[in-house]
């Protein structure tokens, strides 16, 4: 069984850990920082917070806020035209899945010059980014691990994915002060992200034995404490179990890739612009049904993580108790329970499916699968 493992050079998980980054932005040689974050006013909060840790230490700064949900090429166009502006030569991003992967789409263009859609699939780029800094403050995308980066392109609504190592930070952070003041609607629909990277990764044809102790550990700890941190947003316990559930199931489908449930969420957020971790919620146990019959020994054991598999049931008894578990955890923390009630409409649904056969993503799902068959799972969660 070979294994290829890509992870950033230095991970920091853990309390007060971002105010370290000025120290490993000097490691880089960074002297003047490009700092990627959200648009408004939390975004810019965060920018702030990260423009005092690194001056600091002696760098100067430079900040673009205008990152959104679903991030465009637009987006990233408008910050690659200021990054050249500014003569910067780092970049820090400091926000949920949306700033990360417009802090890469912006870097891996100053790097290799083109469009961004020259990049779409897998390692495309001959060049690396400048020295990359990537900060999370949302607990579920796993972007600041991962080397993947997800695109909306407006002009047809449609959203690509680019995969590439030479986009990998140099440094990832998750810290745990950085995501208190987290609405629980957001806790929610990124802890259930972080738990769908995990449960994708584990049951992939590409994981291996790497993988699956990182993923297996973030199922567990999403079982332990996404109530905890969506019901007190102050618990620092949890959100901490969270900043780790998160970091661990970011590196395990970096390495072991995702499934269905991601090809299927994707034209979903490209066509509504529909938050990715509600998405993902929604589809995952209609998923995990579909692909019962060819992974049921790792989700089985993948309930054993949850506290709710039983050595003495059968191993189908336990993939349904699995299934239990996601669709309890998900009532619990609000999770709409229907791609209706997001919007969706049904008259879609046989174009998202065709779409949804199109994202390379799914290609390491454990059950292959037809457009038809994606309809129907489309159906059974409106």
């Amino acid at each position: 069984m070979d294994c290829r493992y890509y992870v950033p050079m230095l991970n920091l998980v853990g309390r007060g850990v971002i105010g370290d980054i000025g120290r490993e932005a000097e490691i880089l040689h960074g002297r003047r920082a490009f700092i990627v974050a959200s648009a408004g006013e939390v975004g810019e909060s965060q920018a702030a917070r990260v423009t005092d840790a690194l001056r600091a230490h002696g760098l100067e700064t430079s900040s673009y806020c205008e990152a959104v949900p679903n991030p465009t090429v637009a987006v990233v166009e408008r910050g690659l035209a200021k990054y050249g502006e500014t003569g910067c030569d780092m970049i820090v991003a400091v926000g949920g899945g949306s700033a990360i992967d417009t802090a890469k789409g912006i870097g891996i263009l100053a790097a290799n010059g083109g469009n961004l859609r020259d990049y779409e699939g897998t390692n495309k780029t001959t060049r690396a980014m400048p020295p990359f800094i990537a900060i999370s403050t949302t607990a579920g995308t796993g972007s600041e691990v991962t080397r993947f980066a997800v695109i909306t392109d407006e002009r047809d609504h449609s959203k690509f994915t680019i995969v590439d190592w030479h986009m990998m930070p140099n440094v990832s952070v998750n810290d745990p002060e950085m995501m208190m003041s987290m609405p629980a609607s957001l806790t929610a629909a990124t802890g259930m992200d972080a738990l769908t990277h995990a449960v994708e990764a584990y049951v992939s044809k590409n994981a291996t034995p790497v993988t699956d102790a990182k993923a297996c550990k973030a199922v567990e700890l999403t079982a332990k404490s996404l109530h905890a941190a969506v019901k007190d947003g102050g618990d620092i316990d949890a959100r901490e179990d969270m900043c780790y559930a998160s970091f661990l199931a970011g590196t395990a489908f970096n390495n072991a890739g995702l499934g269905l449930v991601h090809a299927m969420a994707h034209p979903l957020g490209g066509m509504y612009d529909l938050p990715h971790g509600l998405c993902n919620a929604i589809l995952l146990p209609h998923v995990v049904k579909f692909n019962m019959d060819s992974a049921s020994r790792k989700y089985a054991e993948l309930a054993a993580a949850t506290g709710g598999g039983k050595p003495w049931r059968s191993e189908r008894e336990n993939c349904e108790s699995f299934v239990r578990f996601i669709e309890g955890l998900s009532r619990r923390i609000g999770i709409p329970a229907r791609l209706g009630g997001l919007g969706v409409r049904v008259e879609d649904l046989e174009k998202l499916s065709k779409e949804a056969m199109e994202e390379s993503i799914g290609a390491t799902n454990p059950r292959r699968y037809e457009a038809s068959q994606v309809l129907k799972i489309y159906k059974t969660a409106f």
